[in-house]
């Protein structure tokens, strides 16, 4: 099935990533999913090609990639059937250290998350109270001479327990003694793996999808105040350009997702033959899936326009949450449209389809919801009164 590549000089990457994902066909990722396994061996195989170095800059071993090659690098992963749930973490956090960390974090950590001694794979941000009102969060980061006491609880958390270094979101100022309601969050880039059993405690969460996610509770733990990521109290800032960043290529996710949907049931509807005929020869089955690829396309155009803004140093939060939502209702259609199409083969196993319409559902849900999109889109372009 031919695709028109809106991103032709970044045709190398693509078949880069397409060669590393041939080796992992349906029947490891069934094998990680029964399992609720880890899929170190995919994990290890993208980094041995320095596709998770993407956007760490040259002087510190990484590739120097922007957002938009980045997107392409997680949009073929899942165009070829895989999952980049396990690694892409490690490039939607290099926002934040980029922009925001001090000299001496970049010198320390990024060259050994560049060749892999490193994973900065987990993005501690949610709690089990506050959910989506970041605002609230409650874990509290308390300043202790030359160190900070960081107690509270963090949700949905993944990759902990496979990850060496943690981006934690933690309150440094009480909520009723801030100036601005945005401020009092600091952003710490912890060892997170030498923390546990030290107060941290990392519990895995069964899901529905294998995204290996887990809890996270920290009991008084002691954390090095050269952990503090820029200036305390303006961490809420510094994450969101990190989330604008998450948005795009999660949303690139979900077209990679879209064009897999699509593909499997276009080649189905060719080869089931019913009543004598191909399927495929029907409206019926035809139209749910040209109407998904014609949603896919405008959706895959906006989620470049966003990246495309990000690399030239503009803040896209409406560019990017939109691309965010657009791309993840192209990737339920295809979805439910492949679904349909392949009847009751697509709960059979063997046929991925129902495991990537699990995985595809997660995005109508998180990173951020929907409404909240919406509510963003009607303050800060229409000008509407704040509904929540």
């Amino acid at each position: 099935m031919n695709f028109t590549d809106i991103n032709p000089d970044l045709a190398e990457i693509r078949d880069g990533v397409a060669k590393v994902c041939a080796g992992f066909p349906g029947e490891y990722w069934r094998k990680c999913d029964a399992g609720k396994l880890y899929p170190e061996e995919f994990v290890s195989a993208l980094m041995k090609e320095g596709y998770l170095a993407a956007m760490i800059p040259e002087s510190y071993g990484g590739s120097g990639l922007n957002l938009t090659a980045a997107s392409v690098i997680l949009e073929e992963i899942h165009r070829h059937g895989c999952n980049a749930a396990a690694c892409h973490a490690q490039m939607y956090t290099m926002g934040t250290v980029l922009r925001h960390g001090s000299d001496e974090q970049k010198k320390k950590y990024l060259p050994k998350i560049a060749d892999g001694s490193l994973r900065l794979q987990a993005f501690g941000v949610t709690e089990p109270t506050s959910g989506t009102d970041t605002l609230a969060l409650k874990t509290t980061a308390t300043r202790d001479g030359d160190h900070y006491i960081v107690k509270g609880q963090k949700i949905w958390t993944s990759r902990a327990a496979q990850s060496d270094l943690m981006l934690l979101l933690a309150r440094t100022t009480p909520r009723d003694k801030v100036a601005k309601k945005t401020d009092g969050l600091s952003v710490f880039l912890i060892d997170l793996k030498s923390l546990v059993g030290q107060g941290v405690t990392i519990r895995p969460i069964r899901a529905m999808i294998n995204h290996n996610s887990t809890e996270v509770f920290f009991d008084n733990v002691r954390i090095p105040a050269n952990t503090l990521v820029g200036e305390e109290g303006k961490g809420f800032k510094y994450i969101l350009s990190g989330m604008n960043a998450e948005r795009i290529l999660i949303a690139a996710e979900c077209i990679g997702d879209a064009k897999w949907f699509l593909e499997k049931g276009a080649a189905y509807a060719k080869e089931r033959v019913i009543f004598g005929n191909p399927i495929g020869k029907n409206q019926g089955v035809q139209f749910p899936l040209a109407k998904a690829y014609a949603h896919m396309i405008a959706a895959e155009a906006i989620v470049y326009r966003a990246a495309g803004l990000y690399d030239d140093g503009f803040d896209p939060g409406v560019e990017a949450n939109s691309a965010k939502m657009l791309a993840a209702d192209a990737s339920w259609e295809a979805a439910e449209a492949c679904l349909q199409t392949h009847g009751g083969f697509g709960f059979a196993e063997e046929y991925d389809v129902e495991r990537k319409f699990r995985e595809a559902r997660l995005y109508q849900v998180a990173p951020i919801s929907t409404n909240l999109i919406l509510c963003f889109i009607a303050e800060r372009v229409l000008g509407l009164p704040k509904s929540y």
